[in-house]
């Protein structure tokens, strides 16, 4: 029987990416992966913690309020005018591609343009222009150029990439999923895209899939966006209590999609 390998799969989610930071306080502890994937903000976080950011670090990371930079509405925002700034959000890639570098397998998803294509970007292979280009939600931040090609939010498709740790050999998957519905059609765009394009199929039968979600409502659209301490240590909070519950309980999750 070959070496187990436990995959952390990180989704997307804007500020609810909090949520992760206090799943992570528990899994550092109990169960500490072995490979790290993400997309959107999950890809930021994972970038951090496959680079040795403990978890008391990425919590107050997120308890600061330069965590709500990245998504920062332009003045007068709105169709004519574009909505969020890219600035902030390529800064603070570089700034955390600076400051960590993965000490286990990394891997991260985007789209690529004008295809649609999904790719799964790994290792020595990420820049700071994929951790910028797999949090450019359509529409609202421009795409991002990597080499004479355009990219965009990997959780465009798929807002959990379960396939992705499935195709880097994991035995043993911990998906975190900190983006529920909350309203706005696009932030629901990408996971009504998945349900019709790609039918859920289980995890192989070798592989032990456990998923993570928020036990209560995270917030509505707004919440998701705009930074605001309460939320942060309530989600922060509330991630830590759902890992140790779903972690005690041993539940394995249903049919998830895996194709890409």
């Amino acid at each position: 029987m070959g070496e187990r390998k436990t995959a952390l799969v990180l989704s997307a989610g804007g500020m609810f990416g909090a949520y992760q930071a206090g799943v992570f306080k528990v899994l550092a502890r109990e169960h500490p992966p072995d490979i790290v994937i993400g997309v959107s903000v999950g890809a930021l976080n994972g970038w951090a913690i496959a680079g040795g950011c403990s978890p008391d670090r990425l919590a107050e990371r997120w308890l600061q309020p330069e965590a709500g930079d990245a998504l920062k509405l332009y003045p007068n925002a709105g169709w004519r005018n574009g909505w969020f700034d890219p600035a902030p959000l390529r800064m603070q890639a570089e700034s955390l591609y600076g400051q960590f570098r993965p000490m286990m397998p990394f891997a991260l998803v985007v789209i690529e343009l004008p295809w649609f294509r999904t790719r799964l970007v790994r290792g020595a292979d990420v820049r700071p222009e994929h951790l910028h280009a797999t949090c450019s939600i359509p529409l609202f931040l421009p795409s991002v150029e990597i080499n004479g090609r355009r990219y965009l939010d990997g959780g465009l498709f798929d807002k959990l990439p379960i396939w992705a740790a499935v195709d880097l050999g994991a035995t043993d998957i911990i998906a975190v999923d900190s983006l529920p519905d909350v309203g706005k059609w696009w932030l629901r765009a990408g996971t009504r895209l998945a349900s019709l394009f790609r039918p859920a199929r289980r995890c192989p039968p070798q592989v032990n899939l456990t998923l993570i979600a928020p036990s209560e409502p995270l917030g509505d659209a707004n919440a998701a966006v705009f930074w605001k301490r309460e939320n942060i240590e309530r989600w922060i909070a509330l991630g830590a209590r759902d890992a140790a519950a779903a972690l005690r309980s041993g539940r394995q999750a249903g049919p998830v999609v895996l194709a890409r």
